[in-house]
């Protein structure tokens, strides 16, 4: 990265990071958060769940295979970070699939990011005393730090609202050469999910469709009686971003929807058909981002590597009465899953679609199919 500009990652707490400008020119603020995967740079940077954060990678050497037009998780196919933070940004990049390098794709999406940063030491830092705003830019460091200090907090932030889709959309996408699940029976039934979109990422409407579904979008906005006049047999609650409790009309359509139809969430979705159920949710320290998140299905014993995302969880204690926990994460104890037989609803906090990551969990999606039948 010789020639880059000299750059800081500047935390709210006053803690400097310098490094080297790539990327977009300007500034970043957001939550300061990492994320533990060796593979998946372009997944991470457009999963809308990242939106408002500086996303770390743990990864030392992030670019070498360069961006391509295939693995974009964002519907939209933009970045959704809020900046970008590594060790060493390649100077070389080289993939069958390549279609540009990762600073002119920055660039053209107006991402601002900072290399030659000490991640190791960033993340032990993180997770000592916790996810905290940050600004990444090239002026005087005080000017970061008071930047960093005067963004909004995740907490009580809606931003759900911001990523979901204006409008409804069908999504027909299948995972195509890269499915890993036998491929279903051309002649069989295609029931109808219909999909709360509060940020969804683009594998779990491919995993949808692997699983024989027809799958329609709608946004987050979307009234419980619009959802139940297309006739779905079966509703999914999407992953996203923010603070969960911030969602109250998302948790409202939730509640209405309850007992109507087979319900599934994931991550964000998890959260909110908790809330909806009457349970509690809670800020992490430092949160679960990674590919390998290791997580107890308290049904078999089994024990799944998890792909996740979620700075925010849920108080699996305050749903009592009203589910009972499925998974847990073996790394805290914190909840991972939930099953409300009772409403034919259940969901996980971590990511079975993966991508990237691993394949563990993509049962999820068959179990749904048995609910709706």
């Amino acid at each position: 990265m010789n020639g880059k500009r000299r750059a800081h990652l500047a935390l709210a707490d006053g803690t400097l990071f310098e490094g080297e400008a790539f990327g977009a020119d300007g500034f970043a603020t957001g939550e300061a958060v990492f994320t533990t995967g060796m593979t998946g740079y372009q997944e991470v940077l457009t999963d809308p769940s990242y939106t408002d954060q500086l996303v770390t990678m743990t990864a030392p050497q992030i670019g070498n295979t360069s961006i391509n037009s295939e693995d974009d998780e964002a519907v939209t196919g933009r970045p959704q970070v809020a900046g970008f933070v590594v060790r060493d940004a390649s100077p070389i990049s080289s993939n069958w699939r390549s279609k540009e390098t990762l600073e002119a794709y920055l660039t053209r999406h107006g991402v601002v990011a900072i290399g030659g940063v000490d991640t190791r030491r960033l993340t032990r830092l993180i997770r000592d005393r916790g996810a905290q705003n940050g600004c990444i830019g090239t002026e005087s460091p005080d000017v970061l730090v008071d930047r960093a200090k005067s963004a909004p907090s995740m907490e009580g932030l809606d931003l759900a609202s911001r990523v979901t889709p204006k409008t409804a959309y069908d999504f027909s996408e299948g995972s195509g050469s890269w499915r890993v699940t036998p491929p279903r029976d051309p002649g069989e039934d295609r029931p109808l999910v219909v999909a709360m979109d509060f940020g969804a990422k683009r594998n779990i409407f491919r995993c949808l469709v692997d699983a024989g579904f027809r799958v329609t979008a709608v946004p987050a906005t979307t009234s419980a009686a619009d959802i139940l006049a297309r006739s779905p047999d079966g509703i999914f609650l999407s992953s996203g971003p923010g603070d969960p409790a911030a969602v109250g009309y998302a948790i409202a359509t939730i509640r209405e929807l309850l007992g109507k139809k087979p319900l599934f969430g994931i991550c964000l979705g998890h959260q909110l058909l908790s809330l909806a159920l009457g349970g509690r949710t809670y800020k992490l320290k430092f949160g679960h981002r990674g590919l390998n998140q290791p997580v107890k299905d308290l049904s078999t014993g089994r024990v799944e590597i998890t792909t996740q995302n979620h700075g925010f969880v849920v108080d699996v204690d305050s749903l009592a009465g009203h589910a009972r926990s499925t998974h847990v994460h073996l790394n805290d104890g914190t909840s991972e899953g939930l099953d409300a037989p009772d409403v034919r609803a259940f969901s996980v906090q971590y990511h079975p679609e993966a991508a990237a990551g691993p394949h563990d969990a993509l049962y999820l999606f068959e179990r749904f199919r048995r609910l709706i039948g």
